[in-house]
């Protein structure tokens, strides 16, 4: 017999629940930053392990060794990237220092005079109107100040973001073996050997997924660059490497990409005639930046992907949107991998349940 006791403690476990819910999600939500950087160590051991295990197994380098070596590697490949930029940011301040600045000066200058004639044909007081809005105390007289301290702040932070990154990677590495022991122990008996199949299956997709990424990334470059080749950009290498590591970012990524591009071809071709020789460069540029961004989106991405974690195109393309409108850039880059693993999780735990099935049919 159902009893009031019986459905108060019945609400009182409810709430409780999801205070308890509701606390956890709070305190995940404010530990976003190191969980991030979990996440980004855990994807860093999972490209170097081949690399680690052939420095541990055939060079014989003892694991410390094999792991420093590793992330020293990752160093020169960051460093090397970063100095990639330099050449590009060289010549871009070169091409801006040819720019007339006595030319644009006189341009601005008519261009007010023609407002203000424009202006006083209509017998529209400019001076009254903006007198009236008072637009001197509306301006922020700090934005320089705060714009500087963002700057420090973002490079602040990214140091100790990468030498968080690097620390932990480094004991993931190197103590790999005794973390998975230790995670034994503390799995429970009864789903152990589910748990330890999904995370077999997790590391094998992820990687195709990883390697699926670099192949694609690899062939927008190629593509990019030869379209820069083609119209004589300068620096186009650089510039080709920089729009193929925007596309890690689904579908807006290309977008910016794009704009860079049309951006870095005006600053290479100054000093040229606009008509003749800025504007016609620009444009092809772009236009064949948008046929790349075509073939991309059309052939090689879907097939890439699709192969890679063994999804339907379209499933794809759902779950970087609805991810993309939730969480933003970030949700559409971390869409696939977090799909991916939920559904392996799924299949392992409930391979009867009839959704399930039809989405993990390919696993």
């Amino acid at each position: 017999m159902i009893t009031s006791k019986i459905i108060s403690n019945g609400i009182l476990r409810a709430l409780l629940t999801i205070v308890v819910v509701c606390c956890a999600l709070y305190f995940l939500y404010k530990i976003q930053t190191v969980i991030l950087y979990l996440c980004i160590s855990l994807i860093l051991c999972l490209i170097a392990n081949p690399f680690l295990l052939f420095l541990n197994q055939r060079l014989k380098f003892k694991k410390i060794f094999a792991t420093i070596t590793t992330l020293l590697l990752f160093v020169f490949i960051l460093v090397g990237f970063v100095l990639l930029f330099v050449p590009l940011i060289i010549s871009q301040a070169e091409n801006l220092s040819l720019l007339d600045t006595n030319l644009l000066q006189s341009q601005l200058t008519i261009l007010e005079q023609n407002i203000e004639n424009y202006f006083n044909i209509h017998n529209i007081d400019l001076q009254g109107i903006l007198n009236n809005s008072n637009l001197s105390s509306k301006i922020n007289y700090n934005f320089f100040t705060d714009f500087i301290n963002t700057i420090i702040n973002l490079v602040a932070g990214f140091g100790m973001g990468l030498a968080s990154v690097f620390f932990i990677t480094f004991f993931f590495l190197k103590d790999q073996k005794i973390f998975k022991e230790k995670a034994k122990k503390i799995l429970p008996d009864s789903n152990e050997e589910k748990i330890l199949n999904s995370v077999e299956k997790i590391n094998q997709l992820l990687a195709r997924y990883f390697i699926g990424l670099l192949v694609q990334l690899t062939v927008v470059f190629i593509l990019y660059f030869i379209v820069l080749i083609i119209f004589g950009s300068k620096n186009a290498f650089i510039i080709a490497f920089l729009c193929a590591l925007l596309n890690v970012i689904p579908y807006i990524g290309p977008i910016i990409a794009t704009v860079l591009s049309a951006i870095l071809t005006l600053i290479s071709a100054i000093g040229t005639d606009f008509k003749t020789e800025m504007l016609p460069t620009t444009i092809y540029v772009v236009i064949g930046f948008l046929i790349v961004q075509i073939l991309d989106n059309n052939i090689s991405q879907p097939i890439i992907f699709s192969k890679s974690v063994k999804s339907h195109p379209l499933e794809i393309f759902l779950v970087t949107l609805i991810s993309g409108i939730t969480f933003g850039i970030f949700g559409m880059v971390v869409a696939i991998p977090i799909y991916t693993i939920m559904k392996v999780i799924a299949k392992e735990f409930f391979p009867n349940n009839k959704i399930v099935s039809v989405l993990t049919e390919k696993i």
